[in-house]
């Protein structure tokens, strides 16, 4: 009998917590100014002003579409990005990055594949309530943490979620993800553990300060 993870998974019923300074999908739009682009081409090459403007052309001219079509999109375009480490990319072992530095950088750990397609669907008018940043494990990564992230989206709230992942670039929905084991989601509106409370909030409470740094980081960007 075939694994059904996803379909009891990270509802909004169990234990929620709170994240500071999480904006809302209202609040977010990408508006690039020249001096964001330009410190990205400066740092990083033209080829950074180029995923840039693939990526907010790509916004522009893409929400009268359709959420599957959405999807799809933003999918593709974050996935293109290489796979860095932290270390590598940003010398620290755990740094969340923005979309923007994220595809300046071209590299990206799973946490922020997961960041960028979230607020990219967001400003393609994608509800924040259909949208949860999952993390989970990964039966197919080396042990012994097969710590992962997704993006997750759910046409209700009781829908079985299809997953946005940068390890399979097949949009799938969860019954047919037997590899990952879930452990947590969240997204602007809080944190939804989907273990008991005292583990569960183990497992995300130092993962918190990162989002909201990089939110605070975004925030800059956008000003």
């Amino acid at each position: 009998m075939r694994k059904q993870y996803f379909p009891l998974w990270l509802l909004p019923g169990s234990a929620l917590l709170l994240f500071a300074g999480t904006p809302s999908a209202a609040d977010y739009e990408i508006r690039l100014t020249e001096k964001v682009i330009a410190s990205a081409e400066a740092k990083y090459g033209r080829d950074a002003r180029r995923r840039l403007a693939a990526w907010t052309g790509m916004v522009a001219g893409s929400k009268n579409k359709t959420e599957a079509e959405k999807l799809k999109l933003v999918n593709n375009l974050f996935n293109r990005v290489l796979n860095v480490p932290d270390m590598e990319n940003w010398g620290r072992a755990q740094y969340w990055a923005t979309p923007v530095e994220m595809l300046a950088s071209n590299g990206a750990t799973a946490e922020d594949y997961a960041i960028g397609k979230y607020f990219t669907l967001l400003a393609l008018g994608v509800s924040m309530s259909n949208l949860h940043i999952t993390y989970v494990k990964a039966a197919n990564l080396p042990a012994p943490t097969q710590a992962h992230m997704v993006l997750t989206y759910y046409s209700s709230p009781d829908s079985m979620p299809l997953v946005l992942d940068n390890l399979d670039p097949e949009i799938k929905p969860g019954s047919e993800r037997e590899d990952l084991t879930p452990v947590y989601s969240f997204n602007g509106n809080g944190l939804w553990l989907s273990r008991e409370r005292s583990a569960g909030r183990s497992v995300a409470s130092g993962n918190a300060s990162l989002w909201n740094e990089m939110n605070a980081r975004m925030g800059k960007e956008f000003e």
